[in-house]
């Protein structure tokens, strides 16, 4: 029977969704679940509600519960990773800093200064991670729910053999609203969706062969629509194609929706979670505050109902049955998009069975589509570069290309943004140790200052001979 570790067993949300999955799976039953995390307290308690899932629920299923990552993963099947280095006080830093430099987040933990540094934090443990299972599980297939998936998939994708895939529910969440905007149950709709994670593209929609894009846009023509999506809908009438995640999301991802205050009325003034200022912050330390004095899960039915959206449970059983299963994951990209680099972190449509994990070769995106995938899939390759390598410099020049950050920030304040960042959360980037980021003094120029004796430009000459030819 399979068994699983789950690292990161205190995560209340995921785990429980998953453990319930798991439990509600026939295809599992008799599996051994491990979970791990680096203190008992929040994971006894997840124990104790694991152990009454199985009693309540008369499932043949064991757990046990570890502070050793070593004990968990030893001779595991499956390892679901649901990490978050820092907790809710390093998530404080990664919004607030940002912020009062004027760079405003409402989610923080995929792209800009926040996801780099999440990204950061994470890469390390994760490397840790893959090191461990390659001795104790070298069969083991991994599943990723960290964020910023991209960049921590990106580093995954680095470690020589290690079998993993990135998992995220943009997708099939996604879907349920297009079958919504265009009147068509989800489960009858063609589709296929590829590009990077939370920037992924449906690139066809069809039910019974019929092209859904025509009605899905001219729904979006009309304001009822609109004001649900104004951000996904004003990035499809522009660049042709729905995208997976919320106006929370994607605002940070382009410089065209949060970089003032002209355009965060226009198009983040929807209720929390549609891209309001730190929703997601305030969200997870108002959370964090009320499981500080209180136990969920002693008053959380322990009842099992459908599975959830999320993917997991439903590949371990396709591995174990043999019976395909199709989702939409996050891996290396050996040649599945080829207008995006290779080796970089793509989503696309996998096939799964007893013999593994079988990504589809989409192809080229479409050339507006790449562009604007590439404009983050820059910040993630210098992120994870300058993870591997220690480079401090890189971290900055990370941050100082992220669209928003450069929509709001000159390079000087990025750079001082950046420093300040690794000031405060040095002690979970062990990478960095004993290094810190240059400082860049400001070169003030006086007006009368006599210009240093340079060949001219050519092209500056010719702009200064018209320049005197139109004032003459």
């Amino acid at each position: 029977m399979a068994k699983i570790a789950m690292i990161g067993a205190g995560s209340l949300v995921f785990c429980k969704t998953l453990m319930s999955d798991f439990l509600a799976t026939p295809a599992l039953a008799g599996s051994e679940y491990r979970l791990m995390a680096l203190s008992h307290k929040r994971l006894d308690k997840m124990q104790a509600f694991v152990k009454r899932m199985i009693k309540d629920n008369h499932v043949d299923a064991t757990v046990t519960a570890t502070t050793n990552r070593r004990e968990a993963l030893k001779g595991a099947d499956y390892v679901v990773i649901m990490i978050q280095s820092g907790g809710v006080d390093e998530f404080r830093v990664d919004y607030e800093v940002p912020m009062k430099y004027g760079v405003d987040n409402c989610i923080a933990d995929t792209m800009g200064p926040g996801g780099i540094f999440r990204a950061l934090r994470h890469i390390p443990a994760l490397l840790e991670i893959a090191r461990d299972m390659q001795e104790l599980c070298p069969n083991a297939v991994l599943f990723n729910y960290a964020n910023p998936m991209a960049m921590c998939c990106w580093a995954l994708g680095r470690v020589p053999g290690l079998q993993f895939v990135g998992l995220c529910h943009g997708v099939q969440t996604t879907m349920d609203l297009i079958g919504s905007y265009v009147g068509v149950p989800k489960d009858q709709i063609d589709f296929l969706a590829a590009g990077i994670n939370h920037m992924a593209w449906f690139l066809k929609l069809e039910h019974q062969g019929r092209d859904l894009y025509p009605a899905l846009k001219a729904n979006f023509e009309k304001p009822g629509y609109y004001v649900n999506e104004k951000v996904r809908a004003e990035v499809m009438r522009h660049f042709g194609y729905f995208m997976t995640e919320s106006t929370g999301h994607l605002s940070e991802y382009l410089p065209y929706f949060r970089k003032n205050q002209k355009a965060l009325d226009l198009y983040c003034d929807e209720p929390a979670f549609g891209g309001e200022t730190g929703a997601y912050y305030k969200y997870c330390a108002m959370l964090a505050k009320k499981f500080a004095k209180a136990d969920p899960l002693a008053i959380e039915s322990t009842a099992l109902g459908p599975r959830s959206a999320e993917y997991c449970s439903h590949i371990i059983e396709a591995l174990e049955t043999g019976v395909p299963f199709r989702l939409n994951g996050n891996i290396r990209n050996d040649g599945y998009i080829t207008n995006l680099p290779n080796g970089c972190c793509v989503e696309v449509p996998i096939f799964v069975d007893r013999l593994g994990l079988h990504p589809t070769v989409v192809g080229n995106l479409p050339p507006q589509c790449a562009a604007l995938n590439l404009s983050n899939v820059t910040v993630q390759g210098l992120a994870v570069e300058a993870s591997f390598t220690g480079d401090v410099e890189m971290v900055m020049q990370a941050v100082a290309m992220d669209p928003l950050t450069a929509s709001v920030l000159t390079l000087k304040e990025a750079r001082e943004m950046t420093a300040e960042m690794l000031a405060a959360q040095r002690k979970y980037l062990p990478q960095f140790a004993g290094k810190t980021l240059r400082k860049v003094p400001t070169i003030k120029v006086p007006k009368n200052v006599k210009r240093a004796e340079v060949p001219l430009d050519p092209a500056l000459a010719i702009a200064n001979r018209f320049g005197k030819l139109a004032k003459a």
